[in-house]
Formats: structure tokens, C-alpha cells, sequence
């Protein structure tokens, strides 16, 4: 069974210095086309999902989607594994835990740093009794729509990081350096002076939020310098809604049904494919 907990895929991250890379997914077709990707790819690969798709979009409901990643990800031998996005509902991540996610991520960057730290602590305390990994997130990746990104005031501090991180004991830590979620106006521009700051203050993994649009070449230097989890969600899924826009206006009424799941899966495994090739595993 290809199923490891992702602190399994950080460490084989950290130790070919670069990152392995999580995708948001809300359904079967999603899923399934990152667990085949990277069976492709031969490339590890996180399976992600947000809560408010569950809450909001009932796309799925916890239970289900992790039956539904098991059941896909049993069929291929390389490593994948599931992951609860951000959640700032500590309640809402004991419920995770208990359906069976063995990686949840409690988003604390709406409180206090004080309650920030209690929160994630109380997380770290229950997860590790069912040897499940915890991801908190320090200063403020914020949205592309309001131009976050460049405002450094909201970056992550390496002293913050190294107390946040030692108080805590999470896995892992998403960290904010000039990204953000959404669709950038302009090509942000990663501070990886101060990545290269905070990874020499933690022994943490560390993890970049809203990769869409992100130039590759600042993603390579993110990687090689300490990112070892990249977060995708954007892009995925706005390829998604064009291929079946693409396909509605292909084939029109003449569409089959029954063929749309094949259409958009050689569509989005094709993208997924090309993308993992930024993890450099091989």
C-alpha cells in the first residue's frame, strides 16, 4: 500500500532538499487524478482537502473522502498521503482526526500568537495519540485579491518561528514569505532571505501556501532552501472548471456523460504530471 503519514513525505523532502507538493481536491476526480499523476510522475504527493468545501460546498463530508482517498490510493506503490487544510476549528480537527486524517493543519493566524500557540499545543496533544501530524501556520499568507503578498509586515519572523515551533511541537510550520492564496495581480516575489533565516532557526519542516502562479525558478530556491511542503489549490482547480467548459463546448448536447470523467482525468493527470516534475524526487 502506497499510504505514508506526510511527515514520511517531508523527511524524504528534507532529505533530497526539495519539496514534495499538496494538492487541494474536492472530489473522485480530483483525487484520483493526483494519486495516478504520481504514480506517473513516480513522485510523492499530498491529497489535500479544504474544510469550508465540506461545510460550505458539501462536496463530501470527512468519513467519505477519507474512504474515498484510501480506497483510490491502495492501488498505486508510490508514496502519497492525506492531509485537513486549514481548519481554525479545533473541534472541527478532533472530528478530522477521528474519521481517520492523519495530517491536519490548525490555522491559528487569526488570534493571538498567545492563543495561536495554546491552540496548536491542544492540536499537537490529541493528534500524537493517534500518531497524526499537525501543520500550524505563523504570520500571514492572506489572498492575492487584496495584494497581501507585499506586505512584509505579515511575514513570518525567524525568532516567532523558532518559539513557535519549541512551544508547540508541530510537524510542521506554514510560513508567510510573499505568497499568497488566489490569483496574483502581479508576479509576487518570495523573500527567501528570510526563508533562508527561518530555516536556520527551526528544525521544522516548512511549508509555502498559495503556490499557483508562482515563477519556477523562485519555487527551486524556496525548495532548496527549506520549503519542504508546497501547497496547490488555485489552478487546480480553475483547470478543472475549464476542461469541463472545454468539453461542454467541444461536444455541446451530442455529449456523452458517461465519457466526461475519462475527458477531464487525461486533462488534469497531464497537468499534474508536468507539475510534480518541480519536486525534482528523481
Amino acid at each position: 500500500m502506497a499510504i505514508e503519514r506526510v511527515s514520511t513525505l517531508l523527511k524524504m523532502a528534507d532529505e533530497a532538499n526539495t519539496s514534495v507538493i499538496g494538492f487541494n481536491c474536492i472530489d473522485y476526480n480530483t483525487v484520483y487524478a493526483v494519486c495516478h499523476a504520481a504514480e506517473i510522475a513516480n513522485t510523492p504527493a499530498i491529497v489535500m482537502l479544504y474544510p469550508e468545501h465540506c461545510i460550505k460546498n458539501h462536496v463530501s463530508n470527512l468519513r467519505a473522502f477519507v474512504g474515498m482517498f484510501e480506497g483510490i490510493a491502495e492501488r498505486y506503490t508510490v508514496p502519497l498521503a492525506l492531509h485537513l487544510d486549514h481548519s481554525s476549528d479545533v473541534n472541527y480537527i478532533f472530528e478530522a482526526i477521528k474519521a481517520g486524517f492523519t495530517s491536519v493543519m490548525y490555522d491559528g493566524t487569526t488570534v493571538s500568537i498567545e492563543e495561536n500557540i495554546r491552540n496548536s499545543k491542544k492540536v499537537v496533544e490529541i493528534a500524537e495519540i493517534f500518531g497524526v501530524d499537525v501543520e500550524a501556520e505563523l504570520g500571514y499568507v492572506g489572498f492575492a485579491s487584496h495584494s497581501d503578498e507585499g506586505n512584509s509586515d505579515l511575514y513570518t519572523k525567524a525568532a516567532t518561528a523558532a518559539q513557535f515551533s519549541d512551544e508547540t511541537g508541530i510537524t510542521s510550520l506554514a510560513i508567510a514569505i510573499g505568497s499568497a492564496h488566489g490569483v496574483y495581480k502581479s508576479t509576487p516575489k518570495l523573500d527567501i532571505d528570510r526563508l533562508i533565516e527561518i530555516n536556520h532557526a527551526t528544525d521544522t519542516y516548512l511549508v509555502l501556501h498559495g503556490g499557483s502562479g508562482i515563477p519556477e525558478d523562485q519555487l527551486n530556491m524556496a525548495f532548496k532552501n527549506g520549503i519542504n511542503k508546497f501547497n496547490v489549490g488555485t489552478e487546480f482547480f480553475q483547470l478543472y472548471y475549464d476542461t469541463i467548459s472545454k468539453y461542454c463546448s467541444e461536444y455541446g448536447t451530442a455529449g456523452n456523460p458517461f465519457d466526461l470523467p475519462d475527458y477531464i482525468h487525461a486533462e488534469l493527470v497531464a497537468y499534474l504530471v508536468n507539475k510534480m516534475k518541480l519536486s525534482k524526487f528523481n
